[in-house]
């Protein structure tokens, strides 16, 4: 039996685990060739993420092995989140415990946080077209794609899927 997996909001002591776990995670699934790709920079440069957008961790016996970065409409980390939605991004897990538990974890805190939100009545995220294991969960754990709202990321001919979820 997997210990228990605890959702708390970051801290500043969490950023060098959160940003390796990023860097790790996406090298990992072949999402980008090495770790200074633009996009990978920006995104384990955690401290800065942290001061525009609210990130999570998942731990366990006091490990973090996971993250996830919060945004509402207008926020400087809302790509696609429509008034009614809180969008997710760059969920994580470090990849030598993937399939543990965590994904589903944080996925099942954002939902019940987003239920405490005014105005909120939905949940929507981006993935990559290929990455076929977020694709399982987020269809595991209720989303649906939103083909619609798919969009790619400027200046490339990456595309980018768009899940909701209705609360």
């Amino acid at each position: 039996m997997q210990p228990q997996i605890s959702i708390r909001p970051a801290v500043e002591a969490d950023f060098p685990a959160i940003a390796r776990i990023t860097r790790d995670s996406y090298l990992s699934a072949g999402y980008f060739d090495d770790a200074a790709h633009p996009y990978m920079l920006k995104i384990v440069d955690v401290a800065a993420r942290a001061a525009q957008a609210t990130i999570w961790v998942a731990e366990r016996q006091g490990t973090v092995i996971g993250s996830v970065t919060l945004a509402i409409a207008g926020e400087p980390y809302a790509d696609i989140a429509l008034p009614d939605e809180l969008e997710f991004r760059m969920l994580v897990v470090d990849p030598a415990v993937q399939r543990s538990g965590a994904g589903l974890a944080m996925v099942d805190a954002i939902l019940n946080h987003a239920r405490t939100l005014p105005g909120i009545r939905a949940v929507a995220l981006t993935t990559g077209e290929a990455w076929e294991s977020a694709h399982g969960l987020y269809r595991k754990t209720g989303f649906r794609r939103a083909p619609h709202r798919d969009w790619f990321v400027p200046g490339t001919d990456t595309k980018l899927l768009v899940y909701r979820r209705d609360l």
